[in-house]
């Protein structure tokens, strides 16, 4: 699609915009979970509970979407997308009934689907394939801004305006960014997709790539499980550090993950080994969350440990690119959907069993509670670090 280069950089903050307003509503949670445990006297599973949706509504809508996306464009889908999580994120400060919230985070997980499937979609639009990478990873490190900016400020402004207030400016900026996305995104013409559920077995019949995904899965506690909800309220119970210093050091993950993809994509180029990438990532990972568990970290500590998880973290650019490799070059887009569709349901996973096992060793208010709840995330990273061994062994 030709355009100048000025219109070609505004689609694509656009995109870049969107992305990181998803990564603001998915950590949000994190710094109001005293809030809304208190608003809607919940104890800490339903809030795991509450937390996890987010991913059954971002992954099982993730293939439709990208039809979507591809069928009517980024213009159309991108603006409703956004709207559906500006609704989904209201009911936590206009109900009482705790059913509303949980839908209300369903259709938030849905919406922010179109945020990387439409960034993907506006790419691939608008430049041209060379510059394919480049602008992916500056779209992708505004949006971890969006992740950064989503903890600390935005528990301070809770702090000052009440989590009430921070909610409503989230939300009235995403309509804003919703209109603004279907004034500026051009339109697309249709295509059509004759073979679309064929290509879709064709991949979930592939078991290279559906067990590297599943593996891969196992690996995203940190990320996706530990540092969305559950990590500043763990750094204040077993650390003794504030909440503001304690998603200021959450936020570290994000950091680190900025710089990760880059770094290890080089890293996987230069030595070829894209499994043993991952493979190192899953074991720097859990060793690091064995010292965190064993509270054998001072905060500088965790500093530089959560800043290496996040460059870890990055293991899912090539675990994604890894899976597409399995698959004929006609599927390779479908299983890159496929497989981050596959990947991220396991925050789902995450949220629910560290907040279920909270739960039942003694609630949110007991110490040793969280230390058994996190436990989970070295446990599922050694499990996930042994699959991808065994593929890296059948196939490389």
């Amino acid at each position: 699609m030709a355009m100048s280069k000025s219109a070609a950089f505004f689609v694509w903050i656009i995109g870049a915009i969107f992305y990181a307003y998803q990564y603001i509503l998915r950590v949000m949670p994190n710094v109001m979970m005293s809030d809304i445990m208190h608003e809607f006297n919940i104890d800490a599973s339903l809030f795991g509970q509450f937390s996890g949706v987010y991913y059954i509504g971002y992954s099982l809508l993730h293939l439709p979407i990208g039809i979507m996306l591809d069928r009517f464009g980024p213009k159309k889908v991108m603006s409703l997308c956004i709207i559906l999580t500006v609704i989904g994120t209201l009911p936590i400060i206009y109900t009482n009934h705790w059913i509303y919230p949980i839908i209300g985070r369903i259709l938030v997980g849905i919406g922010s689907s179109a945020a990387i499937l439409g960034t993907f979609k506006i790419i691939r639009m608008i430049f041209s394939e060379k510059q394919f990478t480049r602008m992916l990873s500056l779209a992708v490190t505004i949006g971890l801004i969006g992740a950064i900016y989503g903890g600390g400020p935005i528990s301070m402004l809770s702090e000052v305006y009440g989590y009430k207030a921070v909610v409503q400016i989230i939300a009235a900026a995403g309509v804003i960014l919703a209109i603004i996305t279907y004034l500026i995104v051009p339109e697309m013409e249709a295509t059509t997709h004759g073979t679309v559920f064929g290509d879709i077995k064709e991949v979930f019949t592939n078991y290279k790539v559906v067990f590297l995904c599943i593996f891969a899965g196992l690996m995203v506690g940190p990320l996706e499980g530990f540092v969305d909800v559950w990590g500043a309220t763990f750094l204040n119970k077993i650390y003794g550090f504030n909440m503001k210093s304690s998603s200021y050091i959450c936020s570290m993950m994000f950091i680190g993950m900025c710089f990760g993809g880059p770094f290890l994509s080089f890293i996987a180029d230069k030595t070829g080994s894209y499994m043993g990438c991952i493979i190192g990532s899953g074991l720097i990972m859990m060793l690091s969350f064995i010292l965190l568990i064993a509270q054998l970290l001072t905060q500088n500590t965790i500093i530089i440990a959560f800043i290496l998880v996040g460059i870890c973290s990055a293991y899912q650019i090539i675990a994604i690119y890894k899976a597409s490799t399995f698959v004929h070059k006609s599927v390779v887009g479908l299983t890159n959907a496929v497989a981050n569709m596959i990947i991220m349901i396991f925050g789902y996973g995450f949220h629910s069993v560290i907040g279920y096992i909270i739960h039942i060793t003694g609630g949110i208010g007991n110490k040793e509670a969280f230390i058994y709840g996190v436990s989970i995330v070295p446990i599922a990273l050694f499990v996930g670090v042994a699959g991808m061994s065994f593929i890296a062994y059948r196939t490389e």
